[in-house]
């Protein structure tokens, strides 16, 4: 939303106006406070009252489209300047996420890699992160998989933490040695929340823990079938 002078405006005065446009038609926003005689010993309350003003005709637009615009917006704001959180599954409570603050500083702007190909990078995320309503049309899950492979110390994990700060995602760190099966692993992962990086390390590893725990769900059905 912009104010009268043109600069940009995040919150409301009292009885302050201010204009917004959407789809090439002009809308206003006011704010009024109301207060209300609290009882004896009390402080007074403050009712906070948002007037969208704009002309009749588009009011079919205003409450179908633009409202919901506004608020999806809102929250992308709270996600973005929101503090991030990383998330582990094998802390001190097993089988359950603990998390602390995300603070790794790692960005695309820094990293050492090919100029075309960080772009690259970029541009597929940005791209997948803003195309939700394509999937969803689509029927197919808004998921998107990488795949990073190489020696310790080559910067898979930078890699990864500079995804979740381009995108403004929280991160969790799925270890799956310590999932004692494929039911709670199940429900970790339903657990999760939207907008995450899911980071899975050792991947080869991982594979033959699947075939370990599918033999013993094997071994586990014939003997009470015995």
């Amino acid at each position: 939303m912009g104010n009268q002078d043109g600069t940009l405006v995040l919150s409301l005065n009292n009885n302050e106006v201010v204009t917004d446009e959407f789809l090439g038609v002009k809308v206003l926003w006011s704010l009024t406070k109301i207060v209300s005689s609290a009882r004896s010993g009390s402080s007074d309350k403050h009712e906070r009252i948002y007037d969208l003003t704009f002309h009749k005709r588009y009011r079919e637009m205003m409450t179908e489209k633009y409202i919901n615009h506004v608020l999806k917006e809102g929250m992308e704001i709270i996600m973005t300047n929101r503090q991030r959180k990383l998330y582990s599954n094998c802390g001190r409570w097993l089988g359950s996420w603990s998390h602390i603050v995300f603070e790794n500083p790692a960005n695309f702007e820094t990293m050492a890699l090919d100029p075309k190909k960080k772009k690259e990078i970029m541009d597929d995320l940005l791209a997948f992160s803003r195309n939700k309503d394509f999937y969803t049309n689509a029927g197919k899950a808004w998921k998107r998989g990488y795949l990073l492979y190489g020696p310790p110390g080559t910067g898979k994990l930078t890699m990864v933490a500079a995804m979740a700060n381009l995108l403004g995602y929280d991160m969790y760190d799925l270890e799956l040695t310590a999932a004692r099966d494929n039911t709670e692993l199940r429900r970790l992962l339903i657990e999760t929340t939207c907008k995450l990086i899911i980071v899975i390390e050792d991947i080869d590893y991982s594979l033959d823990l699947t075939g370990q725990r599918k033999k013993k769900a094997e071994k586990s059905s014939k003997e009470d079938e015995g």
